[in-house]
């Protein structure tokens, strides 16, 4: 029964195709190619026009659809909302003035460094300038000490125009200032710069073993200031016979430097010398009059009344003797002096304050200068190759010059016979007792007392008791 039923089925299908295909068989005669069933006896696939046709009409409906739907979606995408921006008012800077935008002028001045033997008008030639120039300077720098005493080393700073007239002068007025002075404008002009200026102090300690200079090069002071400290002590010590291995010095001194750049050396603070057991003191001080002196711990001035020698001398020729052989009268005879023998020229200076009493020719001393110092005192100086600009009866000041060593009289080579008197009474200038000086008065000496002995004493035993304890030290690690 159901298979009976399948099989009327299947004739019943079989029936509707037939009557299909006869009712529309000019369908199926055209498009017959086109079946895609897999019947044994169906031709193979063949590409024709119409299979292109499909194709190409299914790439185009996909090709637009990549296109289409993409624009579709950014067409239905809602507007995007603009970003909000905040406005702030800024200040701009004021527009700089026209000469302000300018780049600076940078002068181009002539640095003239004075030699040995120079004048001014010898430099203000070298840059092409005239006497009438110079006068200008002057006229307008007024009494400035730089013009009208110049010195080795000093600068001059000149500006010129284009056609080699003068601009500018700027010079050192003194250690602190510097004078500049303009003919550049309407009227010329003169003005004044501060310099700063600074002093850098040392401390130096020598024991003498050879020389002073020596000690004082290995303690690391230049020349220059080794004679100074000379200078200083020269009054109570003959530095070329006095000075014994072992003797010591302790120095306090500055250098001065301007602008940051070194510009010369100071002065001596303060100063011990320790000559044979004998200690001797410097302490440099301002007096109430502005002046600076330098004064030993009681307060009398260092500069004392008489130099013990008036020339720098090689060495002593002659002491001071009751009885000597005369080497040109060839007899006994008493040398009432001292004889330096020195260069002939060498510079003869007044052993202190005083007037000239005698200037000539006296015999058997040649050219001679007499010095009357005071009431009691009185020195002598003779064989002199000539005599310097002093006049009979005029004041002298302690070291300046009277006259410049020779031979004249009785003398066998170049050298100062040098006495000094006591109510006419010949004393030796070499042992003879100086007057001291007088102290610093009252009020004076109770300020340099606080204000500087204290504290450079202070500072110079602090300075000993280190310089000994290093020793000690050195000692002990060379003993190990």
């Amino acid at each position: 029964m159901g298979e009976g039923t399948q099989i009327a089925r299947a004739a019943r299908k079989q029936a509707i195709r037939r009557k299909a295909q006869r009712r529309h068989s000019h369908f199926y005669e055209r498009f017959s190619h086109w079946s895609f069933c897999n019947h044994n006896d169906a031709e193979p696939i063949r590409w024709h026009r119409e299979r292109w046709m499909l194709a190409g009409t299914a790439l185009l409906i996909t090709a637009l659809s990549g296109f289409i739907i993409p624009a579709w979606a950014s067409a239905m995408r809602p507007d995007p909302v603009p970003t909000a921006h905040a406005m702030l008012p800024l200040a701009l800077p004021k527009a700089l003035p026209e000469t302000a935008v300018r780049a600076p002028t940078v002068e181009d001045w002539h640095i003239v460094q004075v030699q040995p033997g120079q004048t001014l008008s010898d430099i203000f030639q070298s840059q092409g300038l005239s006497l009438t120039d110079l006068q200008r300077v002057m006229d307008e720098a007024g009494d400035a000490k730089a013009l009208h005493n110049i010195r080795p080393g000093q600068e001059f700073d000149f500006l010129l125009g284009t056609d080699g007239s003068l601009r500018g002068i700027r010079f050192d007025k003194d250690e602190a200032s510097r004078a500049i002075v303009r003919f550049d404008g309407d009227k010329p002009t003169v003005t004044a710069q501060t310099r700063e200026v600074e002093r850098r102090e040392h401390v130096s300690h020598g024991i003498i073993d050879s020389s002073l200079f020596a000690a004082g090069s290995k303690a690391g002071m230049s020349n220059a200031m080794v004679l100074k400290l000379a200078e200083l002590f020269k009054y109570d010590i003959d530095f070329v016979q006095d000075l014994r291995e072992g003797d010591s010095f302790t120095v306090i001194y500055d250098d001065v430097y301007r602008d940051g750049a070194y510009l010369h050396e100071g002065e001596i603070v303060a100063a011990e010398f320790v000559n044979q057991g004998e200690r001797y003191t410097a302490y440099r001080f301002k007096k109430d009059d502005g002046s600076y002196g330098w004064f030993s711990e009681d307060g009398r001035p260092i500069q004392k009344s008489f130099l013990r020698i008036p020339v720098d001398f090689t060495r002593i020729s002659s002491q001071f003797s009751a009885a000597r052989m005369h080497p040109i009268l060839g007899r006994m005879r008493a040398h009432q002096g001292v004889d330096y023998a020195a260069p002939t020229g060498t510079p003869i200076h007044a052993a202190g304050d005083g007037v000239v009493k005698y200037k000539g020719w006296m015999n058997g001393y040649g050219n001679f200068v007499i010095l009357q110092h005071n009431s009691s005192i009185s020195t002598a100086y003779g064989h002199m190759s000539k005599f310097a600009n002093v006049k009979l009866g005029q004041r002298v000041s302690q070291g300046s010059v009277i006259g410049f060593v020779g031979m004249t009289g009785l003398a066998t080579g170049p050298h100062l016979h040098y006495e000094f008197r006591v109510n006419n009474v010949q004393r030796d200038p070499q042992k003879v007792t100086l007057p001291k000086p007088e102290p610093l008065p009252g009020a004076q000496m109770a300020k340099f007392k606080s204000q500087v002995v204290q504290p450079q004493l202070a500072r110079l035993k602090a300075l000993d008791a280190n310089i000994k304890l290093a020793r000690v030290g050195g000692t002990s690690r060379n003993d190990d």
